[in-house]
């Protein structure tokens, strides 16, 4: 399996977790509310957070941009996803934050014109939605960039997974084990498909979960994610689709702690006798 390198960090076999805080649309279209998840984010450890980029116009029709949607910004569905969309005043910023916190940052872009957009900032890698898995043209315009590809397989069939790794090919490449429900239910999970995309395609295979809770997620990682993928939010009461399935500070801090603390704990598979025992096994042992 060939590792992947975003940002100098290498997510692969016998390498740390590499650990993203998905701040998606949850900062509600304020640049000091994602600047603050950023922060709280970079305090609990985490390796990254990711944000969203659409082109309103192009991700959804006419009519689905047309639909009643009640919202902080009004009564439709476009009035709430471009009171949601940031545009490049809110990403210099965000860029400038981030590289003043050391801190890796990117995107999922959901069509061409996002990529190019993103693509002014430099990022390290790019993250393709369940969304646009089937999207053979978006896939092969990220391509294009030369950058990591990060794709989640949500809602996807093995078919729909296997034809989109064809697409991309395998350099450069980490699938996430994902299910596209918000908040997902533990019997959906189906976690046991990380090992079976790991063993399929060969690459690095990481998870992006919706579920309420960590303990799931940290099991994800002791079956085999080389990388985890969280929503992160300041208030799970927040306006939003994507609250419910997101965690807070404290949340993120426990997911980050109780994979850091795996990592020490799983060791080398080599039974060993270790001097800490010694001493009790001459205290304790008559023959």
């Amino acid at each position: 399996m060939k590792e992947v390198i975003i940002n100098g960090k290498t997510v692969g076999p016998n390498c740390p977790v590499f650990i993203v805080a998905e701040i998606g649309i949850n900062h509600n279209g304020s640049i000091d509310i994602a600047k603050e998840m950023i922060r709280r984010a970079n305090n609990k450890g985490v390796d990254a957070v990711k944000l969203q980029k659409r082109t309103i116009e192009v991700v959804y029709s006419k009519e689905e941009l047309d639909k009643y949607r009640e919202s902080p910004w009004g009564t439709t569905n476009r009035e709430q996803k471009q009171g949601l969309e940031f545009g490049k005043a809110e990403y210099d910023e965000i860029d400038r934050y981030c590289k003043s916190l050391d801190l890796i940052w990117y995107a999922s872009c959901w069509d061409e014109a996002s990529v190019d957009f993103i693509d002014q900032y430099d990022p390290p890698c790019y993250k393709m939605a369940s969304a646009t898995l089937t999207d053979h043209d978006l896939l092969k315009y990220h391509r294009t960039k030369g950058k990591p590809i990060i794709i989640a397989t949500g809602m996807s069939t093995m078919n729909e997974i296997e034809n989109a790794v064809k697409v991309l090919g395998k350099e450069n490449l980490i699938l996430l084990h994902s299910t596209s429900t918000y908040p997902c239910k533990p019997e959906e999970l189906n976690l046991k498909v990380i090992k079976t995309l790991i063993d399929k395609f060969d690459v690095p295979v990481g998870y992006s979960g919706h579920e309420v809770g960590i303990s799931t997620t940290v099991v994800a990682v002791a079956i085999g994610a080389f990388m985890v993928e969280r929503h992160f939010t300041l208030d799970r009461s927040m306006y939003g689709s994507d609250q419910a399935a997101s965690l807070e500070q404290n949340g993120l801090r426990h997911i980050v702690d109780y994979i850091r603390t795996y990592e020490k704990a799983i060791g080398d598979g080599v039974k060993n006798v270790f001097d800490s025992e010694l001493p009790v096994k001459e205290r304790l042992r008559r023959k």
